[in-house]
């Protein structure tokens, strides 16, 4: 008997390519407020998977600046909307058939993202992935967001499993920490940021395409 029960997935970066189109929108809204291009993408690797609250601390400390952060992530946001609604976000190449691989060996799922309720379900409906998941956490539905374990260790309370019976499919440091944390054997796939020595050290697997995972489950 295979000792995996479940898996709980992040949103943006593995289910969706939207991390590009965050990555894109944060670039457009430096411009806007005069904030040097280079120090974007560096940026944009601290704040992924984490929390409004973190990643505004985050923004301080790398532009040193008196703009406010709220203000600026709005309009990241508001960029980032529109393109989901048109042309709309990639799925990310294997995660059909790996959802699909998960229900018919009845394997339960759960979405663990720091992404908006709202956000989150429109591109899960759009995209016709939303009944897939058995649960979905979202960062307002727990104390502490990513690299906290609050959100990995909600999901497997709520799918009634134990961490250790649960893989995390993560593509940010801070989603790959907090998984790790919560217990949960913790799988990397690939997206914008690369495997550094934190993501190894935490990381049970790094593999480059989600449908890998199936691999665990044989």
């Amino acid at each position: 008997m295979n000792r995996f029960k479940a898996v709980v997935f992040d949103m943006d970066g593995v289910i969706f390519d939207s991390e590009r189109i965050y990555r894109m929108m944060e670039h457009r809204q430096a411009a806007v407020y005069g904030l040097p291009d280079e120090k974007v993408e560096p940026f944009c690797e601290l704040i992924a998977g984490g929390t409004k609250e973190t990643n505004r601390i985050h923004f301080e400390n790398m532009f040193g600046t008196k703009i406010d952060y709220m203000e600026f992530r709005a309009g990241v946001n508001a960029g980032v909307d529109a393109y989901g609604r048109d042309p709309g976000f990639d799925v990310k190449p294997g995660i059909r058939e790996l959802l699909a691989f998960l229900k018919e060996e009845k394997v339960l799922v759960a979405l663990a993202t720091s992404t908006a309720a709202e956000r989150a379900e429109y591109h899960l409906k759009r995209h016709g992935l939303y009944e897939y998941f058995d649960r979905i956490i979202y960062g307002n539905m727990v104390a502490h967001g990513k690299p906290e374990p609050d959100i990995f260790l909600r999901a497997c309370e709520e799918l009634k499993v134990e961490p250790a019976e649960a893989i995390a499919v993560e593509d940010s440091v801070n989603g790959i920490i907090s998984a790790s944390r919560a217990g949960l054997y913790t799988v990397m796939v690939v997206d914008l940021i690369r495997p550094n020595e934190t993501v190894r050290e935490h990381a049970d697997e790094i593999l480059e395409n989600a449908l890998q995972i199936r691999e665990l489950f044989q």
